[in-house]
């Protein structure tokens, strides 16, 4: 069995590449590549795993690659993924995110391939949640307030459409925020991380700079997240769309606290006018009984040790 991750070098990307690797001995992991793609995040497994260079912007490498592969699964991660930066590059996400995933689907149906297909979308889809919608399910209005929000939506929707037009066997997923070592340092958990680790180290000033601390979101470790994503492609059904979290959310001020707890360091908190959004979503809390109930799946790795482990991964770095 062929498996091919596109992102295979990001964040969640390797995290999914290295379980399947422990967990699907059967299986072989392909990757996409671009050729300035960084490779630190897959060092450790990249005799493991089949590389192919291409780009979603560009249909006639990303042909080259399916038909040099033909996959079995195809879990779609490759994305433009930071919030903030949508708002300076809309057309570049969008170019990217929604884009994209028309030239994968295109290039799919021109070479005749029909593999299971993961659309890694996104909970900042659901954008604004009035107070009687929380926890969201699946059939919450889809609101969203950044261009990265409309650009995953655009993605999910494809999805649903490729599936209704052509039959592509693609599953939906709807994945709430998730950290863990790798996790890029521009992301909320990664960048107080980061600065925490410097304070330790007297590369910084106490003092810890951050945006909205009074968001709300729920937070899942990325090693549990991407075996979610197996289970998406193994259980789950096409044309279907599935929230996945732990369903309880708490605020930036909290997982800032309790990163703190792990450290001796004494800080000051500022905000940094430039950490804030044009229009920030207040809340976003999963109910994830459907995915749940179809596969039994569960966060298994505690919160404090996702933290401990990410503070440790800048630890080592800073």
């Amino acid at each position: 069995m062929k498996v091919l991750i596109t992102g295979i070098t990001g964040f969640a990307g390797s995290h999914l590449a290295e379980y399947i690797l422990a967990r699907q001995p059967r299986v072989k992991v392909c990757g996409l590549i671009r050729w300035r793609s960084r490779m630190d995040n897959i060092l450790a497994i990249r005799d493991k795993v089949e590389l192919c260079e291409g780009d979603i912007k560009d249909i006639v490498s990303l042909q080259k690659c399916l038909a040099e592969i033909r996959p079995d699964y195809v879990f779609h991660l490759a994305a433009q993924s930071f919030v903030p930066a949508s708002w300076r590059l809309p057309a570049e996400t969008f170019a990217i995110n929604a884009i994209g995933q028309v030239n994968l689907f295109e290039a799919l149906l021109g070479l005749k391939l029909n593999p299971k297909i993961q659309v890694a979308g996104s909970s900042e889809e659901y954008g604004h949640v009035n107070s009687d919608e929380v926890p969201m399910k699946e059939t919450n209005p889809l609101r969203p307030l950044s261009p990265y929000a409309v650009s995953k939506v655009a993605q999910d929707l494809l999805g649903y459409q490729y599936f209704q037009s052509y039959g592509l066997p693609i599953v939906r997923t709807r994945g709430f925020n998730h950290t863990g070592p790798r996790r890029g340092e521009v992301f909320v958990t990664s960048t107080f991380a980061k600065q925490i680790a410097e304070v330790e180290t007297k590369k910084r000033e106490p003092v810890i700079h951050v945006g909205n601390l009074e968001a709300k979101r729920d937070f899942t470790d990325v090693r549990d997240i991407v075996r979610a994503y197996w289970l998406s492609l193994e259980k789950g059904q096409p044309g279907e769309v599935y929230n996945i979290g732990t369903g309880r959310a708490i605020t930036m001020k909290e997982v800032l606290d309790r990163l703190l707890a792990l450290s001796k360091v004494k800080v000051r908190v500022e905000v940094d006018p430039a950490r804030l959004r044009p229009s920030d979503v207040p809340i976003l809390e999963p109910d994830c009984s459907k995915f749940v109930k179809l596969t039994g799946w569960k966060p298994e790795i505690p919160f404090d040790q996702t933290l401990r482990d990410l503070l440790d991964y800048w630890r080592e770095r800073v």
